[in-house]
Parts: structure tokens; C-alpha cells; sequence
């Protein structure tokens, strides 16, 4: 027993300590081979991306984007022209401000500008065009569940209020959106570019007048007059988007058509736009002088007392000096971003079943 004892003991240790070393490596090795043979999975970006850029609402945000772009560099003239005559600078008619512009500048004067320009119209057309059919879609949508579903109402005394809303209009909602949204996002493009274009001189490049108006205002310089911008945007935008598709619809129920052609979406667009730009165009007209008043020495305080000071100065006539280069800038300007717009949605859309 007492010989037995130790030899068992040291072949046990012995024994022992030869398999806790194999398991020991096998261990170390099973583990490293788990280490490596992990299932990770890189995330698929780029299919990813293919799936977002698929989607109806961003197709209709490209949409707009490439019909924004193509009717600027088109008109790009008539909106230096427009913007010179609404804010008081040079010529009071057309055909001499347009020749002031060539006489100082050269033919390219009339494109001062424009590159700004086509950096802020692609997405504020972008922003417009898809926020409207997003919100559009989303109201009717909206009120269509709460009639089917049986809609709240609100009793007060012998009164009942539905809370469906059936008298809103999706389209006017969706106008007001678009007006309201693209203004936010994209009022310091337009800021920057009225000051290139009122005061070519004092504002000769884009960085120089970034630097200048950073200086004389901070941040806050490239969000001048968005109060005013925005009381004058809603009106507009609401009225141009419903008389749009107030309009096409009552066309083609006239005309018994199912869409509008090429040339109908030229008139109608004309149209909307016309008739949007009248009615609120005393508005847009007092925007504009608060937007550069600055650049004159002279700075009404708000929209109101601008409204009063043009009347005082030029009586109610001056509400709408300027009103005939904007009529020339935006009836094609909507009828052919609506033709451009329509037309990139039937490829983008329509030919790949996205309803």
C-alpha cells in the first residue's frame, strides 16, 4: 500500500499534467478557429442604396431636381431681368433694363448669378415637388381612412364639428407644405443670390459675398427676410400648386382625356403659375426690397411698413411695378417645369410599375 500510493500519485500527476496540456492546446486551437470562423456579414451599402433610390418618393424628389435645373438654364435671363425691375434697380420697362444689363455686362450679365441659381433651385425644386406629392398623398390618404373607419366629431351644444376635415383640400395642404419646407431649407441661396444679381459690383463672386455678408450679419445675414419670404410663400404656393391640379383635372374631364399632353401641360402650368404670381405678387414685392434694402441705405422694418412705403412713394401702382417681367419669367417657368417634371416621372416612375 505505502509503495502503491506514491507511484500511483506520480503517474496520475504525470498523466495528468501530459492530457491537461493536449487539452489545453486543443482548447487554444478550437478557439482560435472560432475566432476566425465568426459569421460576420459586411452591410450591403450599395444595395442598400439601390433600395432607397427605388422608392416613389425619392424618384420624385429626382424628378423635380432635373426639372428645376433644365427650365432655369433656360430662363435665366428673364430672371435677372425680373429680379432687377422688382427690386428698383435701373430701367422701369423691360426692353431697357434688358439692355442695360448687356451695355454694362455683356451678354453674359444676363446669367449673372445663374450658377447660384442652379445651386438653389435643384433642391428647392426637389424639396417642393416631392413634399408636395408626399403630403398630398399622406392627407388624402388620411381622410379617406377616417371615412371609411367613421370619422371623430366634435359636439358643442347643438353644433357638430367633423374632425376628418372633409373641406380641407390635400392639394392646398400639399401646396403649402412644399412653399413652406423649401423656403426653410433653401432661403440662404436665394439671399445670396439676389445680392449677385441686384449688386454685381459690391458682391463680385460667390466667396466674397459670403465673406461680406457673414460680416455684416453673421448667420443670421443669410436669413434675411425669411419672415416675410414665408408670409408671401404660402399664399403662392398654395394657390399655384391648387390651380394646377384644379385645372388638369377639369381639362381632362372637358376634354374627355385620361392625362394631359406635353403642349396642355405647357398651358396649364402657364396658367397656374400666372394666376398664383398675381395674387400674392404685392407680397413678393415687398419681400424683395426688404431682402436688399440693406444694399440702398434704407431697410423698411417689416413687411408692413414696406407695403406702405411703396404705395406712399409709387402709390398702389408700385404694388406691382415689375409685374410684367415676372408674368414673362413665370408662366414658361411653370408651364415647362410641370412638362420637365411630368416627363421625368413618367420614366422614372411609371416605366417601372411604381404607382
Amino acid at each position: 500500500m505505502t509503495q502503491k500510493t506514491p507511484t500511483q500519485k506520480k503517474s496520475f500527476c504525470v498523466m495528468g499534467d501530459a492530457y491537461g496540456v493536449i487539452v489545453a492546446a486543443k482548447e487554444l486551437e478550437i478557439e482560435k478557429e472560432r475566432h476566425f470562423d465568426l459569421p460576420f456579414q459586411v452591410p450591403d451599402v450599395g444595395r442598400a442604396l439601390k433600395n432607397v433610390l427605388k422608392t416613389r418618393e425619392v424618384r420624385e424628389f429626382v424628378s423635380g431636381a432635373l426639372a428645376g435645373a433644365m427650365t432655369k438654364a433656360v430662363l435665366a435671363p428673364l430672371e435677372t431681368i425680373r429680379t432687377r425691375m422688382v427690386v428698383g434697380v435701373g430701367s422701369r420697362n423691360i426692353a431697357g433694363s434688358f439692355m442695360e444689363v448687356i451695355e454694362q455686362q455683356g451678354w453674359q450679365g444676363l446669367w449673372t448669378g445663374n450658377g447660384v441659381n442652379m445651386l438653389r433651385i435643384i433642391p428647392t425644386q426637389a424639396i417642393e415637388l416631392g413634399t408636395f406629392e408626399c403630403v398630398t398623398r399622406a392627407v388624402a390618404s388620411a381622410q379617406e381612412d377616417l371615412r371609411q373607419n367613421g370619422s371623430p366629431k366634435l359636439e358643442i351644444g347643438k353644433f357638430s364639428i367633423d374632425l376628418s376635415f372633409p373641406w380641407v383640400s390635400p392639394v392646398a395642404v400639399g401646396g403649402a407644405a412644399a412653399g413652406f419646407f423649401s423656403t426653410l431649407a433653401c432661403h440662404p441661396l436665394e439671399v445670396l443670390k439676389d445680392r449677385l444679381t441686384v449688386s454685381p459690383e459690391a458682391y463680385p463672386s460667390v466667396p466674397v459675398a459670403l465673406s461680406k455678408m457673414y460680416g455684416e450679419g453673421g448667420i443670421g445675414a443669410l436669413y434675411a427676410g425669411i419672415g416675410p419670404t414665408l408670409i408671401g410663400m404660402l399664399p403662392y404656393s398654395t394657390c399655384y400648386y391648387f390651380m394646377y391640379e384644379t385645372l388638369k383635372n377639369s381639362y381632362c374631364r372637358a376634354m374627355k382625356k385620361k392625362s394631359l399632353s406635353r403642349s396642355d401641360m405647357l398651358l396649364v402650368g402657364a396658367v397656374s403659375g400666372l394666376t398664383a404670381s398675381t395674387i400674392s405678387f404685392p407680397l413678393e414685392v415687398a419681400r424683395k426690397r426688404l431682402m436688399v434694402g440693406s444694399l440702398q441705405g434704407k431697410c423698411p422694418v417689416n413687411m408692413a411698413a414696406a407695403l406702405s412705403e411703396i404705395v406712399r412713394q409709387e402709390g398702389l401702382g408700385g404694388l406691382y411695378r415689375g409685374w410684367g417681367a415676372s408674368s414673362l419669367k413665370v408662366m414658361p417657368s411653370s408651364g415647362i417645369t410641370w412638362m420637365f417634371y411630368e416627363a421625368w416621372k413618367e420614366i422614372l416612375l411609371i416605366d417601372r410599375h411604381i404607382r
